[in-house]
């Protein structure tokens, strides 16, 4: 398979937490890049994803505004 992003991930496997509509859950972060980042979540907050939601590293405490795409 092709690989098309713009930048190569960068593997780093960090806990964060998703924020959005007043509710946050924790999750894991398995590689980031200055444009997306892929995620792995509980079974449980899959089905309640929202289009837009904040992603905190807890390391460092880094927050971006994110969207599901």
């Amino acid at each position: 398979m092709l690989e098309r992003r713009r930048q190569q991930r960068i593997e780093i496997n960090e806990v964060a937490y998703i924020f959005g509509d007043g509710s946050s859950t924790c999750c894991r972060v398995v590689d980031i890049t200055e444009h997306g980042a892929a995620i792995e979540l509980p079974l449980s907050a899959g089905h309640s994803m929202k289009g837009r939601f904040k992603l905190m590293i807890a390391k460092g405490r880094v927050e971006r505004n994110c969207r599901l795409i």
